[in-house]
């Protein structure tokens, strides 16, 4: 602490006044400069007004668009539409990335529909592997009947000795 004890004005924090009391303050000054004499004959009915055009601008403009003015060329301002002025029958316009996913479900259909019909390269190459499968469980069920049947033939000829 310094020696006198008092404290330097670096540490404090900033005091910032008001938009809206600032706004409030230059109308009461415009109205004296203009009206003198209409100040203090109803200063209660000027304050209720005011107070009242306060709460309209406040609502008009919250959070930071009161403090700041923006015109910014790129900003897109929602416009609300009346139910009379909204159309039905328009077409919806998608964003990129639903135009993309139908995109994608309607590929993805075609190649499943060329797949069943075994248009596919890897249709045709599935095709040709069940081929190959079926022929050699053919000849391995050929080759079972012929050693059952070797074998009964076999007993056959042993129960007849």
């Amino acid at each position: 602490m310094p020696r006198g004890g008092k404290k330097g004005h670096k540490g404090r924090g900033k005091q910032f006044s008001n938009p809206e009391e600032i706004d409030r303050q230059m109308k009461a000054q415009r109205e004296l400069e203009a009206n003198p004499n209409a100040e203090k004959e109803s200063s209660a009915e000027s304050e209720e007004e005011s107070s009242s055009d306060e709460d309209s601008e406040f609502k008009r403009r919250n959070g930071v668009e009161g403090l700041i003015e923006i015109e910014n060329p790129n900003r897109v301002s929602q416009k609300n539409k009346k139910v009379t002025e909204i159309d039905e029958n328009a077409p919806k316009e998608l964003s990129r990335r639903e135009r993309e996913e139908i995109e994608k479900q309607k590929s993805k259909e075609r190649y499943m529909k060329l797949h069943s019909e075994g248009k596919t390269d890897q249709a045709k190459a599935d095709l040709a592997r069940l081929a190959i499968i079926k022929k050699q469980r053919e000849d391995a069920a050929k080759k079972r009947d012929d050693t059952r049947k070797a074998e009964k033939d076999a007993e056959e000829a042993k129960g007849k000795r």
